[in-house]
């Protein structure tokens, strides 16, 4: 027991040392690399903390050579852009003045539904609240709000057609039909296959982005007594 108690107090001291030395102080600050050595680090100590039959140099050695591969990153993308871009990859822009970029979200491996998730978070609940929003290169979303934008949504804004495809759990919320959709599309000369986004608010207020257009805020009629 007491060669347990000691073996984990060495571990715990070495972890909280390299820790200190990565100089991350938060999870999603970390790169994609960082993020990996951390795991691997934890992983590597839990094995000479358990395992007594496990030479405690061994677990020490590996988490000491996993530092200095992290250190040799961290220089390497300090070395330039090409490096860095290679190592951590770049900030990608996904909302832009003329709305969503479905391509720069697939490049994410991201859809519309994951990014109004990741905008909530910011305090923003529609898509034209903003002019600009950035994934930065450790994950983190950066917005840049609409200024001239001053109304606010009154009910939260919910997902009709997420590139070219309806959703039916959300259409049957505001008790409306594929069919009615499709002639809100039809009526502003749109097509539902170039239809990358369309939301609406509880009062019908509607953001409808196509293809390679700038995106419009227009009104769609709820049936009577919808609401959510």
């Amino acid at each position: 027991m007491l060669v347990n108690i000691i073996r984990t107090t060495i571990i715990f001291i070495t972890l909280v040392i390299i820790m200190r030395l990565m100089g991350k102080r938060q999870i999603g600050e970390m790169q994609p690399y960082e993020f990996i050595v951390t795991l691997i680090i934890a992983d590597l100590a839990c094995i000479p903390m358990t395992d007594v039959s496990t030479p405690l140099i061994y677990g020490l050695v590996a988490i000491l050579a996993l530092f200095v591969i992290h250190q040799v990153f961290a220089l390497l993308e300090q070395g330039g852009k090409f490096f860095k871009k290679v190592i951590s990859g770049k900030p990608s822009l996904v909302i832009n003045k003329n709305g969503v970029d479905l391509i720069e979200l697939k490049r994410n491996n991201m859809g519309v539904d994951d990014l109004i998730e990741s905008i909530r978070a910011t305090g923003c609940f529609s898509l034209d609240q903003i002019d600009y929003a950035v994934f930065e290169s450790n994950g983190k979303l950066s917005v840049m709000q609409n200024q001239n934008q001053t109304e606010q949504p009154k009910s939260l804004p919910i997902l009709l057609v997420n590139d070219g495809k309806i959703d039916k759990q959300n259409l049957s919320l505001i008790r409306l039909t594929e069919k009615n959709v499709q002639n809100f599309i039809n009526m502003h000369r749109g097509t539902l296959k170039n239809t990358e986004v369309i939301t609406v608010d509880g009062n019908g207020r509607v953001y409808f982005k196509q293809r390679k257009q700038k995106y419009q805020i227009l009104n769609l009629s709820l049936p009577e007594g919808v609401q959510w």
